[in-house]
């Protein structure tokens, strides 16, 4: 009874590790660029998952179909980190945790449009309860105040929501004869492989050398725990339980983020973020609603 009921709890870390990714994040962009943050992301995830492969005895076989899949996939994906990085150097990590989590309405909007989805009444009215939400918290409280240049930040990570929605109904399409742990491991090659390219001179070198010991410590985190472990727990939950019960716990991850944000960066959690931020949770649990 308690090997089943443990399952349960097999998202949990996922979501905190993901939560707290932002904080790194944040901190680290007073040092490195985004291009080099996602690029040693990733180059740490595939030191992981590399030798998690060979212990686990899996065929390291080539489909030129899947890969083609995991290319566009990896295109989707690095241009979906580098808009959301990009964008926290004009934000706060508690934005982005909450901006972020609109992902399922970009979600259901694109499979409504591509995949021919059918949505209810009640979807519809999340969508537009989601959308209040997120003006007010933009907005800052006045939705008619938001404009490109002085809230730029925000809609760098908004657009990054749009991509991970791009990039879920993409592969929600494809049919990949891969594991869960091999795509996933192909697909941070393929990333890395697209960005490393960006970072190749002596000033990001440099820069990565100075790294102070606390950025070392976020830079590891967000490779080992938030791109590696979390992604393999993430795919061993989906097997386990139902795929509605695992993205239920995402809705936790932005309340992950704003504590972190408080307690390890010193934000400002204010009473209209947080409001803002719970109109948008109650949207997107209707988006998602049945």
């Amino acid at each position: 009874m308690e090997l089943k009921s443990l399952k349960y709890w097999l998202p949990v870390p996922a979501v905190i590790f993901w939560g707290v990714s932002f904080i790194a994040t944040k901190y680290l962009l007073d040092y490195i660029s985004p291009e080099t943050i996602i690029s040693l992301r990733l180059i740490l995830a595939v030191s992981l998952l590399f030798p998690a492969a060979l212990l686990t005895n899996r065929k390291f076989k080539l489909n030129l179909k899947s890969h083609f899949y995991i290319f566009i996939l990896a295109l989707i994906g690095v241009f979906h980190l580098w808009i959301q990085v990009s964008g926290m150097k004009f934000t706060t990590a508690s934005n982005t945790g909450w901006i972020i989590g609109t992902a399922p309405v970009f979600i259901v909007l694109l499979g409504m449009i591509f995949l021919k989805e059918k949505i209810s009444i009640i979807n519809t009215i999340g969508i537009l309860i989601a959308s209040s939400g997120l003006l007010l918290l933009v907005g800052k409280g006045n939705p008619f105040s938001i404009n490109i240049f002085e809230h730029k930040g925000d809609i760098l990570v908004l657009a990054s929501a749009f991509t991970w929605g791009v990039y879920s109904i993409v592969n929600k399409k494809i049919s990949l004869v891969y594991s869960p742990l091999m795509t996933i491991l192909y697909l941070f090659v393929m990333m890395a492989i697209l960005i490393i390219p960006f970072n190749i001179n002596s000033s990001v070198v440099e820069s990565v050398i100075n790294l102070k010991v606390l950025g070392w410590i976020s830079i590891l985190f967000l490779g080992l725990f938030c791109s590696g472990v979390s992604y393999v727990i993430w795919a061993y939950a989906l097997r386990e339980l139902e795929a509605k019960k695992v993205g239920a716990y995402l809705y936790f991850e932005p309340l992950v983020t704003v504590g972190a944000a408080a307690v390890l960066l010193k934000e400002d959690i204010t009473f209209l973020m947080m409001i803002s931020g719970l109109i948008i949770t109650i949207g997107v649990i209707l988006v998602n609603k049945d």
